[in-house]
């Protein structure tokens, strides 16, 4: 295939999941470079494992030479910053906490390079790990070459050319996941929240700090002004009808429900919150006194707060 599009179409083709033929078993074919960062799509890549091999080396040959794991890390962080202190806003962590993640993260990446399938699950984990921070290609130009400069400088003819090729396709195929799993799900995770918590009448987005999660509580917060959006009496609406629609088909069943249970039913008001509604439906199809439901509705807000 390669040789069909000629030696000077080789160097830069980027390959992707989607032009795997039935040839070759299906395999994805390699490609020596990536020449830019890739932020519209998000494909598995596959380097040759001459370049892989180079790139892993460099990265051995970086480690053996530092005086210990912490001051390799503090060396990247240096590196990183002092090409671009503009970028040290972008991270609130303390230093030795962040040199200690950069090790971390690049460890893990170089040491699945040769394995398309599991390196991009690894790289798709860090685009959302780095939701919060506004990479954009220019920030993953300086970031690499800062640290395509580092292993030059420290290593020296150890840094082959084929390991710098190598470690520029990897550092612009991990910077383009990031841009692009930003661009694409973080959107998505604001909604998934906000409709979660106008489901539980929350008044604010549920928000991490640290690591740490603020307002834990999935049920609803009460006080406050006592004025009732649109949108809010638009889900009310909803709730109710739906509500309504559960009581018939109970009625429409093979006999009336039991006396306690109607009691309850009839006893509640029309529900305003997810939770309300969950136990209603329950109630309804007979579940009103089942743990398992209280353990399922538990759930919920961990799923979608995680």
């Amino acid at each position: 295939m390669l040789d069909s599009w000629g030696e000077d179409q080789e160097e830069d083709r980027y390959y992707s999941e989607a032009e795997i033929t039935e040839e070759e078993g299906g395999e994805l074919p390699a490609t020596d470079a990536i020449t830019e960062v890739q932020d519209k799509t998000f494909e598995e890549i596959k380097l040759p494992a001459d370049v892989v091999s180079e790139v892993q080396g460099a990265w051995t040959a970086y480690m053996n030479s530092a005086s210990s794991r912490a001051a390799a890390g503090e060396a990247l962080y240096a590196a990183i910053f002092d090409a671009a202190p503009s970028l040290q806003s972008l991270f609130k962590t303390p230093r030795a906490v962040m040199a200690m993640r950069f090790m971390q993260g690049l460890n893990t990446i170089v040491g699945a390079m040769h394995e398309a399938g599991p390196l991009k699950v690894i790289v798709e984990t860090l685009g959302f790990q780095h939701l919060d921070l506004e990479v954009t290609i220019p920030r993953v130009i300086i970031f690499r070459d800062a640290l395509v400069d580092l292993f030059e400088f420290g290593l020296g003819e150890r840094f082959s050319s084929k390991a710098r090729s190598g470690w520029r396709s990897i550092l612009n195929y991990v910077g383009g996941a990031y841009i692009y799993v930003r661009r694409e799900y973080a959107g998505r995770l604001r909604i998934i929240a906000s409709s979660w918590r106008t489901a539980n009448n929350k008044k604010k987005d549920i928000v991490y700090v640290d690591g740490e999660e603020v307002d834990e509580e999935g049920s609803a917060e009460q006080g406050g002004g006592g004025g009732v959006s649109e949108e809010q009496q638009q889900a009310d609406g909803s709730l109710a009808s739906s509500s309504k629609l559960a009581s018939g088909e109970a009625k429409r069943g093979n006999g009336p429900p039991a006396s306690g249970e109607a009691k309850q039913v009839s006893s509640m008001q029309v529900p305003t919150t997810f939770n309300e509604m969950f136990l209603l439906n329950g109630a309804v199809m007979g579940f009103g006194s089942s743990l398992w439901m209280q353990e399922v509705l538990g759930s919920f807000d961990a799923m979608v707060t995680n």
